[in-house]
């Protein structure tokens, strides 16, 4: 393992807070990454989520920021509103013992006004989704002048979602000669083909993610279709795990599989794109927070959940795309932590058994169905009440107090 303090470029109170923060030594993509972020050079690395990327361009373009000059001078692009949200929040972490850094979340789903008031100001680093980005940039409220870092964070994720002109746009309006930072957990042709536009002579960095995946146990179960959601109630009854998140492929077979949990006295909430942002903000605060176990979640809804001490994954169906199945499985064995990844395989699923055998290069672990009939239940320890209500609904102090005894047994 290599120390921070080997990086001598970093400042002695850029190591102490390091050292406060838990981070103790770097992670395989720090140790590789930082040398090249630190000296100024365009990087493109592949790497999972929960691999220490943030940290490794997080250090990069602090240390390239000047405090006293109040332009945005670094810029990091999300595929979503909640990953903008947790990589703000981990570069405010790590620029804690920097004096006076201004970063900004530019997202959707956020009052456009109250984004262009703070930009009055403008913020050293902005974290935003290419979206409303490219709306503050067209409006002439953001300005990229003066950018010397921009990064693309999961730029697989935001090609999947149809982000590539808006990112083509977004860098029409960046200087030429700034650092570009590209991290995919995946390599397809489209992102190779983008980094060629945006990036000159790139250092390229592939931490191998069959290498990542010893720390995840994984287990196989051959079951018919009908047969997937009694399995899962059983694997669920027999684990008990603290916190677990459920893929599926379809939104309808998301929702039928959490109205079934719920049914059998197993905490679940669905995540799928039906959902109104708000409700899926509230979905994502209760799930972790702990007051439910259980996230049944498709792809597109999941990109850019990070879940800290993830304890299981469950695919309730194979993914069509083996990444996307390292992708998913990759969320329960975060900074070199242990994980335990079920997958559920009906016999007209098994032609996805095999090519994801071939490409992890591993015997897959088929294990028999546990048996037994009785379900035990997984409840939460906590629950999060929401009160939709304040002076407005003319509500007193005690409607507040009171509310938790009324129907919760608190």
């Amino acid at each position: 393992m290599t120390a921070f303090s080997t990086l001598t470029v970093l400042p002695a109170a850029q190591l102490a807070n390091l050292n406060e923060l838990g981070y103790l030594s770097m992670t395989p993509v720090q140790a590789a990454a930082l040398p090249a972020i630190l000296a100024g050079k365009d990087v493109r690395v592949q790497a999972k989520t929960g691999s220490g990327k943030t940290a490794a361009f997080g250090l990069g373009l602090l240390q390239h920021i000047d405090p006293a000059r109040f332009e945005t001078q670094s810029l990091v692009l999300c595929p979503t509103r909640e990953l903008a949200d947790q990589v703000a929040g981990e570069l405010r972490r790590l620029a804690r013992c920097l004096p006076n850094i201004k970063i900004l979340m530019l997202c959707g789903g956020q009052p456009f006004g109250a984004q262009r008031d703070s930009l009055q100001h403008a913020p050293h680093i902005i974290v935003a989704t290419p979206g409303r980005l490219l709306d503050h940039l067209q409006k002439g409220t953001v300005s990229l002048d003066a950018l010397q870092t921009l990064v693309m964070d999961e730029a697989d994720r935001m090609l999947d979602m149809g982000f590539s002109d808006a990112i083509d746009e977004v860098i029409r309006f960046a200087p030429a000669d700034r650092q570009t930072l590209l991290f995919s957990a995946t390599w397809p042709a489209a992102i190779a083909a983008i980094s060629g536009r945006v990036q000159r002579n790139p250092q390229t960095i592939e931490i191998d993610t069959v290498d990542a995946l010893p720390a995840i146990e994984q287990q196989f179960f051959e079951v018919s279709r009908h047969g997937k959601i009694a399995l899962l109630q059983r694997l669920l009854s027999q684990h008990q795990p603290a916190s677990c998140v459920v893929f599926c492929n379809t939104k309808r077979d998301c929702q039928a599989v959490c109205d079934a949990l719920n049914a059998a006295g197993q905490s679940a909430l669905s995540l799928h794109g039906d959902l109104e942002q708000r409700d899926r903000d509230q979905t994502l605060v209760r799930f972790a927070n702990g007051s439910v176990r259980v996230l049944v979640a498709t792809d597109v809804a999941a990109r850019g959940l990070d879940i800290k001490s993830l304890a299981l994954v469950v695919n309730f169906e194979l993914a069509w795309d083996p990444e996307v199945h390292v992708h998913r499985i990759g969320r329960t064995a975060r900074a070199g932590e242990q994980g335990l990844a079920i997958s559920f395989c009906a016999p007209e699923e098994a032609q996805r058994a095999t090519i994801l055998a071939d490409m992890l290069q591993l015997s897959l672990n088929w294990l028999p169905a546990p048996t037994g009939n009785t379900i035990a239940p997984l409840t939460a320890e906590m629950a999060t009440l929401c009160i939709d209500g304040g002076k407005k609904a003319k509500m007193r102090p005690g409607d507040v107090l009171g509310s938790p005894d009324r129907g919760y047994g608190l």
